[in-house]
């Protein structure tokens, strides 16, 4: 059996999975063993503003305690692709449920998580406000099996919303929840696509592009560094790199870089926002007129 490498979003450590090869399904494949969750409608948090299009639910199943997430759905009756929205280590936040709104006013179902709870600290977090949501798991590591256990059942539960179509799932991920978005997609079969903003592309991410199980969009502000945020890996040079071994791979990948954007460009510049929304509805609407 051929190895391949998972990497954290802002690091550069690795850890061995097995590759996998692409197959049909009616919902994610995960090389975990499934594990049963249950969803149920719940409140806002206290002081979080009411968006309207906007419900609430709570996500609970083995070691992963009770996930908070919001759900952003069109209108109509669907069944609609569903992008879940996976936040940065600066934690789940208030500026990830408008996301989660500004796609649903666009087309797409929206599902904002907290995939973990508080935050790691550091300099992203001026640009967010701050939900909290204790009964989620610790911060962990993007790619370390607890990370990808939470995200495997995050995906499992919003296949079950009813107006959720199963094999339309796309993951969204921002800074560290962008390489747990991509940590998934090279373990896992059957996300739809993957949309990857501010993420890390540790070096070592080249050698195994070609394992990646799920169209790319890769956002990235030229400009990205610690200042606001960023990391090493995070550097615009390194996403250029691993688009490139997406394109040796023969990978379907498209790629935008936001001139002189910093690692949060997406909160902190509204037009940025705009059209990253803008650009994800419509690489959303390309796969899926693909044959």
């Amino acid at each position: 059996m051929r190895q391949a490498f998972v990497v954290f979003c802002a690091a550069t450590t690795v850890l061995p999975i097995l590759s996998a090869s692409r197959t049909t399904t009616d919902r994610p494949r995960s090389s975990q063993a499934a594990q049963p969750v249950e969803v149920s409608a719940t409140q806002a948090p206290r002081g979080v503003t009411k968006l309207e299009g906007v419900h609430w639910i709570q996500i609970k199943g083995p070691a992963i305690g009770r996930l908070l997430a919001a759900v952003a759905r069109p209108p109509g009756p669907g069944p609609y692709s569903t992008v879940v929205v996976l936040h940065g280590s600066h934690g789940f936040a208030r500026e990830y449920v408008q996301l989660a709104s500004d796609l649903a006013r666009s087309g797409l179902q929206a599902v904002a998580p907290c995939w973990f709870a508080g935050s790691s600290g550091g300099a992203g977090q001026r640009f967010v406000t701050p939900i909290a949501c204790p009964k989620a798991p610790p911060i962990s590591m993007a790619s370390s099996p607890e990370a990808l256990h939470t995200i495997d059942s995050i995906v499992q539960a919003v296949s079950q919303l009813p107006h959720t179509s199963p094999n339309r799932i796309v993951l969204f991920g921002h800074s560290r929840g962008g390489g747990a978005a991509l940590n998934y997609i090279l373990r896992n079969t059957g996300i739809y696509a993957t949309v990857l903003d501010s993420t890390g592309y540790p070096p070592e991410l080249a050698a195994v592009a070609a394992q990646v199980h799920a169209p790319v969009l890769i956002l990235h502000g030229t400009a990205d560094s610690a200042t606001d945020g960023g990391s090493p890996v995070t550097a615009v040079g390194m996403a250029r790199n691993f688009e490139a071994a997406l394109r040796r791979a023969n990978k379907p990948v498209e790629a935008h870089y936001y001139e002189a954007a910093g690692h949060n460009g997406i909160f902190a510049n509204p037009a940025q926002r705009k059209d990253a929304v803008e650009r994800i509805v419509r690489f959303v609407h390309q796969v899926q007129s693909q044959p």
